[in-house]
């Protein structure tokens, strides 16, 4: 293991933060090797004892979290492995050198905008029914629709016997035999939206998931994918959080 700066051994030890640590070290507290260090050194907490006022450190370096998002193509599973030899997401994300895990799903005639993460617990706030965080979709329907049918949509139909929340429904284009719908709702069940748009009668030609939350598919072009941006990864934690603080 590389040597690494002595505040940083006591933060990923969950002992203090930074800051704290270089107190300690400015007043002579930290010890290698039984040998008092100053702010600057380094250490192998592998094979050098650090300790703090005569305790030990028992290190463990922190797991490096990422967070992605690709622009899913048409014609691949939303599935670490298929069965079937069909084509996976993960061949699209083999070069992100980490083992990284779909939040949520796609299906196979579906496009647009995929998370993938391997921290567990941001996986969940996203996908937890409870969390009720919003998923907009750019929804190419036929023939037609009319205002009768917007309500419905808008507020709720019924599938697998159960009725949906109410979603926002907006008419993007309109032209004869074809519209372009923005759907935007806010739960997560198997195939809603083309369930929902059967439901009334409609043939969707075509489904692309264009956000999540406040993240966005902006520019990025189907087959690809990049890491969330710092302050993407904020946004979308607050929109977690702030759905805690509603149903307090």
């Amino acid at each position: 293991m590389e040597k690494i700066r002595i505040q940083k051994i006591l933060s990923d030890a969950g002992f203090c933060s930074r800051r704290k640590a270089e107190e300690l070290i400015a007043a002579g507290r930290v010890k290698i090797n039984g040998r008092a260090c100053r702010l600057g050194d380094k250490a192998d907490p592998s094979k050098e004892l650090i300790s703090v006022d005569g305790k030990n450190i028992a290190y463990q370096r922190k797991k490096q979290f990422r967070y992605i998002m690709l622009n899913k193509p048409r014609g691949y599973v939303t599935t670490m492995k298929d069965e079937f030899e069909r084509r996976c997401v993960t061949e699209l994300i083999e070069d992100v050198g980490t083992r990284v895990y779909p939040i949520g799903r796609l299906d196979k005639n579906s496009e647009g905008l995929l998370l993938f993460t391997n921290d567990g617990a941001f996986a969940n706030d996203v996908m937890h029914p409870s969390k009720h965080v919003a998923k907009t979709y750019r929804v190419t329907i036929r023939p037609d629709i009319d205002d009768e049918t917007l309500v419905k949509l808008s507020e709720g139909v019924v599938i697998d016997g159960r009725r949906t929340m109410p979603c926002t429904v907006l008419v993007l284009d309109k032209q004869p035999g074809r519209v372009v719908l923005q759907m935007t709702i806010t739960e997560g069940r198997n195939r809603q939206i083309r369930k929902m748009c059967e439901a009334v009668g409609l043939e969707v030609a075509r489904l692309k998931r264009t956000a999540v939350g406040p993240i966005r598919l902006g520019m990025l072009r189907p087959g690809e994918w990049r890491d969330l941006k710092p302050d993407e990864l904020r946004a979308i934690r607050n929109a977690c959080a702030k759905s805690d603080t509603l149903k307090e």
